[in-house]
C-alpha cells in the first residue's frame, strides 16, 4: 500500500497539474521550431489550448462543489483532447515527431480522469 498524500494546498501541489505543466513547457518547446507562417495559427491554437489543461485544473482546485470542480475537470479534458488534434495535424504537416508529447498527453490524460472520479465519487 502507497503512503497517504497529505491533503494539497495549493493546485501547485496536484500532481495532474504538475504533470500538464511539464506538458505546456514541453508543447511551447516543441513548437518554437514551426514555420513563422504558422506563428498565429497552429502555434497559437496548440498553446492556447494546452494552458487551458493546466489553467482549467488551477481553477477548478478553488472551487467549492463538487460539481464545478468536475465541470473544470472536464474542460481540462476536453482541451486536453484538442492539444491531441494538433498534435496529430503537426505530425501529418511534418512539424516534427509528436510521440513524446503524445505519451505526456496520455498520462495526464489518465491522472486527470482519476482525480476527477475522486473528485465525483470521494471514498469516506
Amino acid at each position: 500500500m502507497s503512503p497517504s498524500r497529505a491533503p494539497a494546498r495549493t493546485f501547485q501541489d496536484l500532481v495532474v497539474w504538475q504533470k500538464a505543466h511539464q506538458f505546456v513547457l514541453a508543447v511551447y518547446s516543441y513548437s518554437s521550431g514551426f514555420p513563422k507562417t504558422e506563428t498565429y495559427g497552429l502555434v497559437t491554437q496548440l498553446h492556447r489550448a494546452a494552458v487551458s489543461i493546466a489553467a482549467n485544473i488551477a481553477e477548478g482546485f478553488r472551487r467549492v462543489g463538487r460539481a464545478d470542480k468536475a465541470r473544470m475537470l472536464n474542460i481540462a479534458e476536453g482541451s486536453l483532447e484538442e492539444c491531441r488534434y494538433y498534435l496529430i495535424l503537426s505530425q501529418d504537416l511534418n512539424y516534427g515527431p509528436t510521440q513524446d508529447l503524445l505519451v505526456q498527453i496520455d498520462e495526464v490524460g489518465r491522472i486527470l480522469a482519476a482525480y476527477t472520479k475522486a473528485i465525483l465519487c470521494p471514498v469516506s
